[in-house]
């Protein structure tokens, strides 16, 4: 398997994981997005709370660009930059997008 489709699988795999770690019973659901022809990748959270509060929002949106993982949003508490590391993915080949471009060189990971 190459590099990329090393990644794509890895990263199906995380948000997969983390979608199911809902209960049940919660009225809140996460949904996956994997657009594999751009390369584009989303863990959203869609519901109600309490009947009257409507739930929507990315929780985790992940994308593949020139070779790279670029976390454009991570609203999790486990971040899936350090889950990827964790799996053997090089810090160079990772881009913390939500953080501005002057301040990437600041991180262990890469800038762009």
């Amino acid at each position: 398997m190459d590099k990329l489709d090393r990644y794509r699988q890895l990263i199906q795999e995380l948000l997969a994981e983390r979608a199911k770690m809902r209960s049940a019973n919660d009225p809140i659901k996460s949904q996956t997005i994997f657009d594999r022809q751009s390369d584009r990748y989303q863990l959203v959270n869609v519901g109600w709370k309490n009947s009257s509060t409507r739930i929507y929002g990315c929780a985790l949106h992940v994308d593949i660009i020139d070779g790279k993982i670029w976390v454009q949003h991570d609203g999790t508490e486990d971040a899936i930059a350090d889950r990827l590391v964790a799996e053997g993915v090089p810090k160079q080949d990772i881009v913390l997008a939500y953080h501005a471009p002057h301040v990437r060189q600041y991180t262990d990971f890469a800038v762009g």
